[in-house]
């Protein structure tokens, strides 16, 4: 076999190789779901499975878009904040009350912005209760 056979042959594998590879880098990595890194306050904030502060053994509760009113009008750190205040709360009733002062705040907020604030689809003091996470 001549020598430019042999370079034929590795270009060949080689841009198979690299058409194989195309779709298995195309895919989304681990933990950057609800897009731009922002679930749990973004990257590099503490989550419950990082025990971050507040995070009491919370296992996989997350507040989100999902559960959170006024998520999309809150700074990273805003979030970050009131993901600990959440983690924070022990009975059904604190964890209402502060979901209670967190949709005024929000209201205000999307009223001057002039957006309508979506109803969160869970209710995190719920799903906490349910969780036996608190009483």
């Amino acid at each position: 076999m001549n020598t430019s056979n042999i370079l034929k042959s590795f270009s060949l594998i080689a841009l198979l190789a690299a058409a194989l590879a195309v779709p298995v880098l195309a895919q989304p990595g681990p933990g950057m779901g609800m897009g731009a890194g922002m679930q749990n306050g973004g990257p590099g904030a503490a989550g419950p499975a990082a025990g971050g502060p507040g995070a009491r053994g919370m296992k996989g509760m997350r507040f989100n878009k999902d559960n959170t009113a006024g998520w999309a009008l809150m700074t990273p750190e805003e979030r970050s904040a009131m993901q600990t205040k959440m983690r924070a709360v022990k009975t059904v009733e604190e964890c209402q009350l502060l979901q209670a002062e967190q949709h005024k705040t929000m209201e205000v907020r999307a009223k001057e912005k002039g957006v309508t604030l979506p109803t969160p689809r869970q209710n995190s003091c719920d799903r906490m209760k349910a969780r036996g996470l608190i009483k």
